[in-house]
C-alpha cells in the first residue's frame, strides 16, 4: 500500500497490473464526512452542549480531515489558555478563523485612516457579492488582521458542491474585484491591499478560457498546460499553442475581468448607502456576524441577470428548459429518508431496554424414597 499527492508524475511501470494496479482517489470530506470525523475528534476533549457539531460542518466546506482535526485542536488550546474547562462555540468559531486565515496580529495597530480603508475594502467585497444572482451567501466581515490580510470576507456554499456553473464563476471574479471597486469609488485613491484579490480573479479567468471552453472566439480546446512543474523537470514547459492563440486568450481573460470589473462598479454604485453603513458598522464593531450582515442588507438591490451565454452566434439557445425534477429518487427526498432513519435509530438508542421477566427454572425433583418392608 502506498500514498501519493502527486499522481501525475509517478513512473507509468509502477502502475502496471500486479503492481499498483488498483488507484483509490481519497478527496475532502462531504458534509456527513466532516460531521463524522469531527465526532471522532470531539470525543475526548471537553465540548460545551452550546457546540453544534453539525453547523460546524456546513462551515467548514473543502476541510480535509486535518483540517477538521486542527480546529477541535485549537479550540482546545484556546480555551486552556483562558483557564476555561470546556470549549464553547465562540472559541471554536475563532479556531476556524485561525485555521482559515492564521491567528489574529493583536500587535498591528492600524492608523484610523487604514481601517476605514480595510472597512470599505471588506464591505465592497461582501456588497457585491449580496448584489449578484450566482453567488453564495456572506457570513463573516472582519477588519482584524490575520496573517497577512488587514481583514477578510468569508463567503461559503450553504452545501457541498460537485461542479461550478459559468455564471457561479463570473460571480466569484467579480466578488473578488468588488474590495477594489469599493477603494476606486469611495476613496479616488486605492491601496496595494487587492492584489492577491486579482491573483484568484486572474485564475479563474484564465481557467474559464483555457480549461472550460468558455471563450466563444477561441472554442472548445483545453489550452491548458502539461501539468505542474516538478523537481528535475524544465521549469520552462513548452506552449501546445501559437503566440496567435497565446494572445487571443489574454485578450479573453482581460474581457472577463473588465466585465467583472464594470459590474461591481455597477453593485457598489447602485448600492452606495449599504456600503457606508456597513463600513460603519465595521469601524464599530471590527467583526460582522451572519445576523448583523443580514440586517445590513435587507436593502441591497440586485443586478439584473446576464443574458444567456452563446457558444456561437449560430448556435441559439433552447427556448425549452429542463424537466421539472421527479420527486422519485430525488436527493431531497433521499437526504429527507436518511435524516428521518437516523432520528429514528437516535430514539431507539435512547429508549429504555424493555426488561424481559425472568424464566423461572423448573424445580429440582426431590428423590423419592422406598421404603421396603422387611
Amino acid at each position: 500500500i502506498a500514498a501519493t499527492n502527486r499522481p501525475d508524475i509517478l513512473d507509468p511501470a509502477l502502475l502496471r497490473p500486479g503492481r499498483f494496479d488498483r488507484q483509490i482517489g481519497v478527496g475532502a470530506p462531504d458534509l456527513a464526512g466532516r460531521e463524522q470525523i469531527l465526532r471522532v475528534h470531539a470525543k475526548n476533549k471537553p465540548v460545551d452542549d452550546d457546540v453544534d457539531l453539525a453547523l460546524i460542518a456546513r462551515r467548514t466546506p473543502g476541510f480535509t480531515g486535518a483540517d477538521l482535526a486542527n480546529v477541535l485542536n485549537e479550540a482546545a488550546l484556546l480555551s486552556a489558555r483562558e483557564n476555561r474547562k470546556t470549549i464553547d462555540a465562540a472559541t471554536v468559531d475563532e479556531a476556524i478563523d485561525r485555521v482559515i486565515g492564521g491567528p489574529q496580529k493583536k500587535s498591528r495597530l492600524m492608523k484610523d485612516e487604514e481601517r476605514l480603508n480595510t472597512a470599505y475594502h471588506e464591505a465592497g467585497h461582501a456588497l457585491v457579492a449580496a448584489s449578484l444572482n450566482h453567488s453564495d451567501p456572506v457570513t463573516k466581515v472582519t477588519i482584524l488582521p490575520r496573517g497577512r490580510a488587514l481583514g477578510y470576507t468569508m463567503v461559503l456554499p450553504m452545501e457541498d458542491r460537485y461542479s461550478v456553473t459559468r455564471n457561479q464563476l463570473l460571480d466569484q471574479i467579480a466578488y473578488a474585484l468588488g474590495g477594489r471597486v469599493a477603494e476606486e469609488v469611495v476613496f479616488n485613491d486605492p491601496t496595494t491591499g487587492a492584489s492577491n484579490d486579482f491573483e484568484k480573479a486572474t485564475k479563474i479567468a484564465r481557467q474559464m478560457v483555457t480549461l472550460y471552453g468558455f471563450a466563444s472566439s477561441l472554442g472548445t480546446v483545453s489550452y491548458g498546460g502539461g501539468g505542474e512543474v516538478f523537481i528535475g523537470r524544465d521549469m520552462a514547459q513548452a506552449r501546445e499553442y501559437s503566440d496567435e492563440v497565446a494572445h487571443q486568450i489574454d485578450l479573453e481573460i482581460r474581457k472577463i475581468l473588465d466585465a467583472a470589473h464594470d459590474e461591481a462598479y455597477k453593485a457598489i454604485n447602485v448600492n452606495r448607502k449599504v456600503l457606508d453603513l456597513m463600513a460603519k458598522e465595521l469601524m464599530e464593531k471590527e467583526t460582522l456576524n451572519p445576523d448583523d450582515i443580514a440586517k445590513i442588507f435587507k436593502t441591497v438591490k440586485k443586478l439584473p441577470k446576464r443574458k444567456p451565454w452563446l457558444s456561437k452566434p449560430t448556435r441559439p439557445s433552447s427556448k425549452k428548459g429542463p424537466i421539472a425534477i421527479p420527486a422519485k429518487g430525488s436527493t431531497t427526498a433521499k437526504v429527507a429518508a436518511k435524516k428521518k432513519a437516523e432520528a429514528a435509530e437516535a430514539a431507539a438508542a435512547k429508549k429504555p431496554a424493555a426488561k424481559k421477566a425472568a424464566a423461572r427454572k423448573p424445580a429440582a425433583k426431590k428423590p423419592t424414597k422406598v421404603i421396603k418392608k422387611k
